[in-house]
């Protein structure tokens, strides 16, 4: 007789928060699916049934971390509020998320942060919707006058530049004192008072991504 879905659903959880404690008992790195599969009390094999390999297990992994996140910004993208609000909420309710989950758990978080390096081709999907999603914004505030001279790819590389403290966790970790509300406001109302071309001066595109 097949499995239920749900208590598919509950073991997977229950593998995710045993390899929750491990990481931040051993590093991300340093533990194996074997090991993992002891502190379960399963047989290897069978928690290859659930997730087939370490980065299937990073996935569903990075799905929890982020699914919130993407609710917000989901949500934003599609507000009725002003845009340069909606661009200020875009990376304050994420802040104040990170900031209690850092806050929660040091450790844990810092060991998230070194599994996401680990496997950042997993999460780099997440990161690049991110992006989107602040393209997004940026597209409605350059439709209502803002950045002018400015194309969309160079507006979006020169804020994920300037955001990179109020959005990249393993930044965050060193400033987090720092990465506050009021002064990521102030910082949002510099972005649309004093951003736009300088025809002295091209704008080139970093390889810089706004992290989640």
């Amino acid at each position: 007789m097949p499995r239920p879905e749900t208590d598919i659903a509950a073991t997977r959880l229950r593998i995710i928060a045993a390899a929750d404690r491990m990481i931040q008992d051993r590093g991300a790195i340093s533990f194996t699916m074997s090991d993992l599969a002891t502190a379960v009390g399963m047989s290897p094999s069978n928690l290859y049934r659930f997730f087939e390999n370490k980065d299937a297990l990073a996935e569903a992994m990075a799905g929890e971390w982020f699914a919130e996140l993407l609710v917000i910004m989901e949500d934003l993208v599609s507000a009725d509020m002003p845009v340069e609000e909606k661009l200020y909420q875009f990376f304050a309710k994420r802040v104040v998320i990170k900031r209690a989950r850092y806050e929660d758990d040091p450790e844990l978080f810092e060991s998230y942060m070194e599994l996401g390096n680990e496997h950042f081709d997993v999460i780099k999907g997440y990161v690049d919707l991110a992006d989107h999603y602040m393209a997004s914004i940026l597209a409605e505030a350059m439709e209502k006058g803002y950045f002018k001279g400015l194309e969309l790819d160079a507006v979006v590389s020169l804020v994920n530049t300037m955001m990179q403290p109020f959005c990249n966790p393993q930044l965050m970790m060193q400033m987090m004192h720092l990465a506050t509300e009021d002064r990521l406001r102030i910082v949002i109302k510099t972005i649309f008072k004093g951003l736009q071309a300088d025809d002295a001066r091209p704008v080139t595109k970093p390889e810089l991504h706004v992290a989640s």
